[in-house]
Formats: C-alpha cells, sequence, structure tokens
C-alpha cells in the first residue's frame, strides 16, 4: 500500500503498457518512426496518448483543438475516440512534422475529422476569437512552446465550454519544475501550474501521465 504515487521502475511500467495499452497497428508505426526521428523526445508517452482518448469519450466531445501536432500520435489518438462527425484542429507551424502525421491519419482513416493549420498556435488562437468560437470547444490538448503556455490557457479557457476540459502536457517536465532549473521553459511551466492551481473558475488536477498532465476543467 501507499499513500503517494508510486515511483514507475522499468519493470512496473512495461507492465502498466502490456495490461492498458491497446494500440492498433496504425498507432504503434507512428510511435515507432516517431523514436527514431531527431526529436522524439516531443512524442507523448503511449499510455497518455490513450488517456487522452478516454477523456474526449468521457466527456462526450464532438469538438477538439490541439496546440502542438508534431507527427500526428496525439491527435489520431483523439480523432480515433471521436464520434462520427466530430472535429479536430490541429495547430502547429513545422510542414516537415505535419507531413508525417497526415500520413498516419491517412492510413487510420480519420483525415475527414481533422483539419490543419499550419501557423504559429497563438495567432490561430485569435483567429478563433475573432471568429467568436468562444465556449465552443469540449476539449483542448496543449503541448506547443513553453513560454507560451499561460497565453495559450488564457485563450483556450475562452475558447472551452463550461464543462470542457483542458489538458496541458509537460506539466513536471522531467522533475525540472521541483528543482532550481531557472530556464525559461521552466519558469513558464511553473507559472501555468500555479495559475491553474489558483484559478477559481475550473477545477484542476496535476497527475503524473507522460511527463504530467494538468487537468482543468471548466465550470
Amino acid at each position: 500500500m501507499s499513500r503517494q504515487t508510486l515511483n514507475l521502475t522499468e519493470a512496473v511500467y512495461h507492465y502498466l503498457l502490456s495490461v492498458t495499452l491497446q494500440e492498433d497497428e496504425v498507432l504503434q508505426q507512428c510511435r515507432a518512426e516517431t523514436a527514431s526521428h531527431a526529436h522524439a523526445g516531443m512524442q507523448i508517452a503511449p499510455e497518455q496518448g490513450q488517456f487522452l482518448a478516454l477523456l474526449i469519450k468521457l466527456i462526450g466531445a464532438t469538438n477538439v483543438l490541439e496546440l502542438g501536432t508534431f507527427t500526428g500520435y496525439s491527435s489520431l489518438c483523439m480523432a480515433r475516440a471521436l464520434p462520427a462527425g466530430g472535429k479536430i484542429l490541429c495547430c502547429d507551424v513545422n510542414e516537415e512534422y505535419t507531413r508525417i502525421a497526415k500520413r498516419y491519419w491517412a492510413a487510420a482513416a480519420v483525415t475527414g475529422k481533422i483539419e490543419l493549420r499550419l501557423a504559429p498556435a497563438l495567432d490561430t488562437l485569435q483567429s478563433l476569437m475573432q471568429q467568436g468560437r468562444q465556449n465552443s470547444f469540449d476539449f483542448i490538448f496543449i503541448d506547443a512552446v513553453k513560454q507560451e503556455y499561460l497565453a495559450y490557457y488564457r485563450i483556450a479557457y475562452e475558447l472551452l465550454r463550461p464543462g470542457g476540459l483542458v489538458a496541458v502536457d509537460n506539466a513536471l517536465w522531467d522533475g525540472r519544475v521541483a528543482a532550481e532549473d531557472q530556464t525559461e521553459e521552466t519558469v513558464a511551466i511553473r507559472e501555468l501550474n500555479t495559475f491553474i492551481h489558483q484559478d477559481v473558475r475550473v477545477d484542476s488536477c496535476l497527475l503524473p501521465v507522460g511527463d504530467g498532465l494538468h487537468l482543468a476543467r471548466k465550470t
């Protein structure tokens, strides 16, 4: 028994995957190709992708926004979880990375659920606000430029419907948020974690899933 979250050893982690992970061949191939990528560390953990899919199903999401798409693993997990007619708007700036994502979206037959916008995430968020998309998204996944996390969150809150959920990746930042690290990225993540914790407009929980996933439900 333990009164705090278990520190996962390699053996326990592999056991966890063995009894929970339900990747199909397309997800496996996407994750395997990304593992050999020069920036493979940007990939979310497979159990985190499965958790995102579960959250989407639990809240009945049909309209999803993703900030930071990379090679498409997270968006593929979420798109698969959406019902027929569900949509996910993916935001990224890198055409090379998202070209890989498009290939796997096509292989999984979810291209019709996904719209990709190649532009800075803040620009896309501002554009959505100008289009009157406030209170229209059910689920928003934030995994883009860490220094802009708080700015993303402030606008994401406006775009999220009441009862909707924001999920912020890298909230534990490989443990650096609890260390003396004062790099710009670490400071920005700490700032957002504190902001969400003090935000009376949401119900929140920071979970040690993947690199830390901070959830905030708009009340």
